[in-house]
């Protein structure tokens, strides 16, 4: 079982950062989702993180840096320098924007470096995470001679993503204490991943939603974030089937999913939606709440909590037209895929 140790505890948080120095693994809180924590420029420790998923090795890893101590276009570019051979000034833009928080930028990588953890790509995906536990971490690691974090989901590849420390836990429960180490900093506050911009061809392109909205990007940017395209280099997240629980999720409109309702047998279905329903004997049901950032909070909670129950089918209420609801209207169609 792993090893699980509360994130506010400072000895907790330097053995964590010794696991990570030492190419060990660690459950690490950010504001989005819980990560899978290894050292980003050691190959054996990524392929640690691969094999813990069970993740192809191809698909890339985005890498935390913790935030400089004054925050400034110098000190991102600093912080950033040893890992990223090419800042645009669009980069350094949203950095000093949004970042510590929920944006993932896609940089061209500097060559010898964290070339596991790109995936073998010639670009980088980069994080300052906001969560003050994964910045405690990224710090003390730091100390430890440990310039950034490989840090995908910490569940296994393709299956729900963790939004507590007990479900990263019960996700990893055949491993050891002593190959995984578990930072309990409570609920993640946003929910769902970050939302992940391409800045390695000179344009900014959107390659996965998350909180942070076009407009919102565009408003920095200054110009308009093209969507995502052939070219694109390859992201987390971004698999067609994603995000999925045992259960098969379907995504339905209000009224077919009050119709079907009425023919479903008992101990089936289990419902999460927004559109009052009538309760209905062996059929669980989940209140969505109007808010997208309400429902990006506990979406992953809530699919865990449905599946946990043995339902064959979990069926979500269709989100909202909106930019607002893109991030948790991308979750839901990859995990209906």
């Amino acid at each position: 079982m792993p090893l699980l140790l509360s994130a506010s505890d400072p000895q907790a948080v330097a053995l964590a950062a010794q696991r990570l120095r030492a190419g060990g693994l660690v459950g690490m809180p950010t504001e989005t989702v819980y990560g899978l924590a290894a050292d980003a420029l050691s190959a054996s420790a990524v392929a640690g993180i691969f094999a813990a998923k069970g993740r192809p090795s191809d698909h890339p890893l985005i890498v935390h840096i913790p935030a400089p101590a004054a925050p400034s276009a110098q000190a991102w570019a600093d912080a950033v320098s040893p890992l990223v051979r090419d800042l645009p000034d669009v980069a350094l833009a949203l950095m000093q924007a949004f970042w510590p928080g929920p944006l993932t930028l896609i940089l061209p990588r500097r060559d010898g470096v964290a070339a596991e953890a790109a995936g073998g790509q010639d670009s980088v995906g980069l994080r300052c995470p906001a969560h003050p536990a994964a910045q405690a971490l990224l710090q003390a690691a730091r100390t430890e001679g440990v310039l950034g974090l490989a840090a995908p989901s910490a569940n296994r590849f393709g299956r729900v993503s963790p939004t507590t420390a007990t479900h990263v836990v019960s996700e990893f429960a055949d491993l050891g204490d002593g190959e995984l180490l578990v930072l309990d900093g409570g609920a993640c506050a946003v929910g769902i991943e970050s939302t992940i911009v391409d800045l390695s061809r000179g344009v900014p392109v959107l390659l996965r939603p998350g909180q942070i909205t076009p407009e919102q990007l565009e408003a920095v940017c200054g110009q308009p974030v093209r969507a995502r395209d052939a070219q694109a280099p390859r992201a987390s997240g971004t698999l067609e089937s994603h995000y999925a629980p045992s259960a098969q999720v379907r995504l339905m409109d209000a009224t077919d999913l009050t119709q079907a309702l009425a023919t479903v047998p008992a101990g089936k279905v289990a419902v999460y939606a927004r559109v009052a329903v009538p309760s209905q004997p062996g059929v669980q049901q989940r209140t969505m709440p109007n808010s997208a950032d309400a429902v990006a909070h506990e979406l992953f909670a809530v699919l865990r909590e449905l599946d946990a129950s043995g339902v064959a089918e979990i069926w979500v209420e269709a989100p909202p037209a909106g930019s607002a609801w893109d991030g948790v209207r991308d979750r839901l169609t990859r995990a209906a895929a």
